[in-house]
Order: C-alpha cells, then sequence, then structure tokens
C-alpha cells in the first residue's frame, strides 16, 4: 500500500544519503530544532522512537504561557523570554494557540495579595509587552464572582484577569515537523538512535538506528547531531560515553480530565492549593482539565502511572475552590502524566529548580538539549541551532540567520485569531453541506486549521452508516497519508487528541478507524485485533488508577 511504500522510501533515504544534522527526538524541541535547521539551508533528518509528541510534548498543561509563578523565583529573564514567545508562536500559528484569559482567585489565606498580585501581573504584562485588552485588570469580589459563580464565595478577596494561550502540545508538535519536512527536513517515527559511529578523530560522523516497525538496523551518515530527547537525554549522552556531573532531574506532572458539564468553568483558572501549590483548571471544547503535579519521579519515562493519590489531591483541591460540584473519581474520565526534564540542583525541590533550558556539548561534537517550557520550545532550538553554527564555523562553514519567528506553521496563514474565528464558521458550514456534524467545526479548525477543507471532501466521499463514521475515518486517512500515523493509538491519542479529550467519542468511531489502518498498512484479521486491544488497554491506561508506589518518597512505576 502506499503508505507502508512512503516509509520504505524514507527508510531508504536514511539509510543512503548523507545528511548534515540528525535530530535525536521527535517532541516539541526536537520539531523547532529541525525546523529552524532546514530553514538555515542544512540538511536535516530527524527521528523519533516511539510516535511524535508520545513524551512530555503530548502531556504538558497545554499552555502556551509566561510562567507567573517563576516571577517567585525571580526569574526575570525566562519570563521575559516566554512572556514575549507566547505573541511569536500565537502569530505564526492562531489555529493552534489560541488566546486563553486567566482568573486568578484571591482567596484568605492564599500565596497572593491583591498588591502583591497587582504587582506581579503588572510586570508579567511589562515583560511580555502585553498591549491592549489582553492587560492585566484586577477584580472585586463581586466582579469575581459575576464572571466565575462557581468560585467559593466565603473565602474569595478577589481577582486578578490576565492573558495566556492554550494549544494542544502535540498537534504543535507535529505542525512544526510537517513545516520542517516542507522546508526539505526528512522526518520518520518508530526508528530509535541505538548508537553512534565515530571517525578517526573521535567525532560523530553517523548515528545508529533501528526501525521499530519493521525490526531492521541501518546507519544514518551525518556531520552533526542534535539530542532533543527530553527524558532520555542522559540516555544517549551515556551511550556517547559524555556523562559529566550536569544530569537531569525527572518531574512528574499529572491531569486528570471531567466533562465540562461536571465542571462548566467559564474561564481558565489558576488557583492556590491549601499546601502552598497553584493548579490550573482549563475548560476545552466539551471539557475541562486540572493539573499539574510536581513530584519527583524516577520510574521508566515510557509509562507514567496516574495513582489514585494524584487524582484525589486534585479533586480534593478543585472542590475546595469550586465547593457545589463535589467532583468525583467517577468524574474522571481520562488523565495523563508526564515528566518534565530538569536540569538537577542539589538541594532544591521539583517545583524550586528553574525551568531554564541547557545545551550540553561533547567532546565528540553531540550537542543535548534539555530542561526549558513548551512556551519556549521555538527560542530552544534558535539557541542549540546557533551553538551548532558555532561548530559549523570551526569547519569552515557558515549557517544563515534564524527566521522562524515569521514562518507560519502548516494549518496556516491565519492573520488573526479574529480570522480563525469566521473560519470555523465557514468549515461549519461546510460540515453541514456535506452532511456532517456542523459542531466539530471547531475542533477541526483548532487540530489542522485550513487543512480542514481536505477531510471533509474526504469524508464526503465515505460510505459509513453514521456522519461521524464518515469524519473519523476520513480524519485518520488524512493522518496516515499526511502526519505518517503509523497506528491507531497515534491517531487517538496525539492526532486527534480524543484520548484525553473526548473519550467518549473514541468506541463508536473504532471499527471505522482500524479498518481504515488495515487498508493502509495492509492488516491482517490478528493485526487488527492486536490494534484494537492496544487502544482499549490505553483507555483503561488513562481511566484507571492504582495505589501508589514509593521509594525513598519519590514515585516509581
Amino acid at each position: 500500500m502506499q503508505a507502508s511504500q512512503d516509509r520504505i522510501n524514507r527508510i531508504q533515504r536514511l539509510d543512503n544519503e548523507p545528511f548534515d544534522l540528525v535530530v535525536i527526538g521527535g517532541g516539541i524541541t526536537g520539531a523547532g530544532v529541525a525546523l529552524d535547521a532546514a530553514s538555515r539551508g542544512l540538511k536535516v533528518a530527524l527521528i523519533e522512537r516511539n510516535d511524535f509528541a508520545s513524551g512530555t510534548s503530548s502531556k504538558s498543561t497545554k499552555l502556551i504561557h509566561g510562567g507567573l509563578r517563576y516571577l517567585k523565583n525571580l526569574e526575570i529573564g525566562l519570563v521575559r523570554e516566554v512572556g514575549q514567545e507566547r505573541a511569536v508562536v500565537h502569530k505564526i500559528a492562531p489555529h493552534l494557540v489560541r488566546p486563553e484569559k486567566m482568573l486568578l482567585p484571591l482567596v484568605e489565606g492564599g500565596s497572593l495579595g491583591k498588591l502583591s498580585t497587582s504587582m506581579a501581573l503588572w510586570v508579567y504584562d511589562f515583560l511580555a509587552d502585553v498591549e491592549g485588552d489582553d492587560k492585566r485588570v484586577m477584580l472585586s469580589k463581586e466582579e469575581t464572582l459575576e464572571i466565575e459563580p462557581l468560585l467559593r464565595d466565603d473565602i474569595l478577596k478577589g481577582g486578578g484577569f490576565y492573558a495566556e494561550y492554550r494549544t494542544d502540545d502535540a498537534r504543535l508538535t507535529v505542525e512544526n515537523i510537517k513545516t520542517a519536512v516542507a522546508k526539505g527536513a526528512l522526518a520518520l517515527n518508530y526508528v530509535e538512535a541505538t548508537g553512534f559511529q565515530y571517525g578517526e578523530d573521535g567525532q560523530i560522523e553517523g548515528v545508529q538506528c533501528r526501525d521499530r516497525y519493521e525490526g531492521r538496523d541501518f546507519e544514518i551518515t551525518c556531520e552533526h547531531v542534535i539530542s532533543s530527547a527530553g527524558p532520555w537525554v542522559d540516555d544517549l549522552r551515556k551511550i556517547d560515553k559524555s556523562m559529566n556531573n550536569k544530569r537531569l532531574f525527572l518531574s512528574k506532572g499529572v491531569h486528570i480530565v471531567v466533562s465540562r458539564e461536571r465542571l462548566p468553568l467559564a474561564h481558565a483558572c489558576y488557583f492556590d492549593v491549601a499546601d502552598g501549590r497553584m493548579l490550573f483548571a482549563i475548560p476545552r471544547l466539551r471539557c475541562t482539565y486540572i493539573g499539574t503535579t510536581d513530584t519527583p519521579y524516577k520510574g521508566d519515562p515510557n509509562a507514567i502511572p496516574v495513582y489514585r493519590e494524584d487524582v484525589d489531591y486534585l479533586l480534593e483541591a478543585t472542590n475546595a475552590l469550586f465547593p457545589t460540584v463535589k467532583l468525583t473519581v467517577e468524574d474522571v474520565e481520562s488523565s495523563w502524566a508526564g515528566v518534565r526534564p530538569l536540569i538537577f540542583e542539589e538541594g532544591k525541590s521539583a517545583g524550586e529548580m528553574s525551568r531554564k533550558d541547557e545545551i550540553f556539548e561533547s567532546e565528540s561534537g553531540l550537542l543535548s538539549i534539555a530542561g526549558g517550557k513548551l512556551t519556549g520550545y521555538r527560542k530552544m532550538a534558535e539557541r542549540v541551532v546557533d551553538r551548532l553554527g558555532k561548530q559549523l564555523h570551526e569547519e569552515g562553514e557558515e549557517i544563515g540567520d534564524n527566521t522562524t519567528r515569521k514562518i507560519v506553521l502548516s494549518g496556516g496563514p491565519f492573520k488573526s485569531f479574529e480570522e480563525v474565528l469566521r473560519y470555523e464558521e465557514d468549515i461549519a458550514k461546510q460540515l453541514a453541506e456535506a452532511s456532517l456534524a456542523p459542531d466539530r467545526a471547531a475542533y477541526l479548525v483548532s487540530n489542522y486549521g485550513r487543512q480542514s477543507p481536505q477531510i471533509i471532501e474526504l469524508a464526503r466521499a465515505r460510505s459509513e452508516n453514521t456522519d461521524v463514521a464518515r469524519l473519523a475515518a476520513a480524519e485518520a486517512y488524512w493522518c496516515i497519508r499526511n502526519e505518517m500515523a503509523l497506528y491507531p493509538i497515534d491517531w487517538v491519542e496525539r492526532r486527534s487528541g480524543r484520548l484525553y479529550f473526548d473519550m467518549p467519542s473514541i468506541e463508536p468511531v473504532l471499527e471505522d478507524v482500524l479498518q481504515v489502518f488495515a487498508e493502509a498498512f495492509s492488516y491482517s484479521e490478528e493485526d487488527i485485533d492486536r490494534e484494537r486491544e492496544r487502544v482499549r488497554e490505553a483507555i483503561r491506561w488513562v481511566s484507571t488508577f492504582e495505589p501508589e508506589k514509593t521509594e525513598d518518597g519519590v514515585q516509581v512505576s
């Protein structure tokens, strides 16, 4: 089939062609690096051992935000950089990076008073160059309750209202990769870097790989390597024998999802918890999600469990501020847990460690980048490619300047978010004309932007029994052909986001989606059964919670 042949062709190119740069890691940082380097004229290959965005980059809080809490740690430079980056990433992908007004309720006994909050938000706006209606507004108790009536009024003192941005981290990653491919990069998922090939001078001149789909080994010839493998950065440094006193510290963050009916917030909220931490509760289409925890973790980064204690902590904190909703574990539809690869700092807790990124350069030439925040991915990529530029300069070569702040991501262009909203109305009309569900317009545009009509046309030509099945099957087929979805779980979890944000929609379309993958990849009945079980196991994994296991106070799987 064509999908399998496309993959074979990419493998052959990786095996046979020399590359200027191999990027290891298909999360948001690696995606940003590939786009940055390719747009500067380098011949780039990007490989990811699992699916794109399958690690931390599909399990963040999914906010492009300035890190208000980092002001407490006086990380002024970090707050300024990521605050300004919000506007840049929104401009290059407004359908993916959407304005989200954030309410900061001020409560008795909370960590911030009205004056300190007003000053903090003013500094926040100043550092991020916020203008116009997006500037912070301080609210009285009555004004706060008017815009968010579910708040507990007996402890409420007022609120701060300010601007942030919401995204889908996995979609943002995939669109960066597709844009990099459009600039000449070659990207492939399910290809693992297993080792390095060195020249006589000790410099890396190749990456040993394993195609985890076909199960065969091959080697990519290259001049340089950048590792952006997130929690696995140290694993590659060990393979390269370049570990030193700098190492990663993994901090686990858990989020839970409930239906919008059970927690019908009007605005995203950032609120105090009794133990001194702060949590987010963020409405998103048909659901509201809550997070995040921040605890040390030393288990397997490939399978990070959500324990009942994690869920109870988030529910208790939410119920304390929104007492009438009375959420229970039965209300939790889905969940996710990810680990933040922080740079270890002796004597600091997970919450105190800096979110700054850092670049490690080994004697073999391997560049590794770790740490950082989702919001700052583009600047992280710029910094590490600039560092690569210094290596190239020493070799007598030059690369161009960074231009990614002006490169529109695939799914665009849109001149403004208002144009995105108008486009959603147009897509709703196209859906209705095709006898498809017009209420899926916001979902399609937020995921695919101006690529949505291609999916609608595919759905129009399909013959499934329901409009929902036609649209889902068309979407899955489109993602196979355009986004390298290799398994049904790739689409269920990362391309569509249904595993987290629309769990009830999976089962009604699962058989139709399985059939699409079966046709694309020549599945046997046994293959279909296996992939069906993988999806159902994923559903069980995110919707059932076990007792916590700890070792020296640190969560382990």
